[in-house]
Formats: C-alpha cells, sequence, structure tokens
C-alpha cells in the first residue's frame, strides 16, 4: 500500500506536529473505505483505545487515499471546546492532494495542520509524555 520511506514521512510529520502540543494524532491508512469515513474513524478511534489520554486529546486521522476518502476524529477534550466544522480545512487539504495522487504529500500536510489546529487548545507540557505511537497504522 504505501512505501517504507513514504510511512516514514508521515511518522516524521506527526512527531513534528506534536512537538507543538501535548495533543495525540494517529494516522490509520485504510486500502478500502465502503462506507461512510466517519464512522469507520470512531470504530477504529475506540479499538485503539484513543480514548484513553490523560487530557481526552487525541485526533485520528482516518483516511483510504484509493477511495479518496478521510475523516477527522478528535477525542471529547477537543471536540468539547471546537466548532462542528473545525476539521474542515485539514480534511479538505488531504483530500485534494488525494484528487492529485499526491498520497505522502497529503498526508503530512493534514498531520501538519492537525496539529497547528490543536496546538493553541494543547500547547506543549514540559513534562510532555507521547502516549501514543506515532507509527502509521495500515488496515488491510
Amino acid at each position: 500500500m504505501m512505501t517504507r520511506e513514504e510511512l516514514n514521512l508521515i511518522s516524521d510529520a506527526i512527531r513534528s506536529a506534536e512537538s507543538h502540543t501535548s495533543g495525540e494524532i494517529r494516522v490509520c491508512i485504510a486500502r478500502r473505505c465502503d462506507g461512510d469515513p466517519l464512522k469507520a474513524a470512531y470504530i477504529k478511534f475506540h479499538k485503539m483505545k484513543m480514548e484513553n489520554t490523560q487530557l481526552r486529546n487525541g485526533v485520528l486521522i482516518y483516511l483510504s487515499p484509493t477511495d479518496h476518502k478521510a475523516a477527522i476524529l478528535g477525542d471529547k477534550g477537543i471536540n468539547e471546546m471546537v466548532r462542528n466544522d473545525f476539521w474542515d480545512d485539514a480534511l479538505e487539504e488531504m483530500l485534494a492532494c488525494f484528487r492529485r495522487e499526491e498520497i505522502t504529500d497529503g498526508i503530512c500536510k493534514g498531520v501538519g495542520k492537525v496539529g497547528e489546529l490543536i496546538k493553541t487548545l494543547y500547547p506543549i507540557s514540559d513534562n510532555d509524555i507521547n502516549e501514543l505511537s506515532n507509527e502509521v497504522i495500515l488496515e488491510e
């Protein structure tokens, strides 16, 4: 689905985005997404126990580049503080890249945009702990 080099670039983008926020960002890439990507993201979010972060500030970027579908799901701590269309810019930026077949670039831009969005809500703290892995999840 993706090369090791592409996966490393995405993991590096996650690390970079998280260096400015205590929020936790995960990326899950699905081979196919036949239904609603937000529903699939919700299921994956809870299956990975992302709601277990101390500040409830996890964000899942769930996508199926093949189907040009993506969703961004924030945990309760973030969603209680933001407007409903909070993730729309990041999502549209990713989807525009997917339509141009710039998959890795789109994911990295989306991760960066999410990091920018949440750093004002959850700035990095001196004793920040990386609660969730930065590795990309590949779903068959």
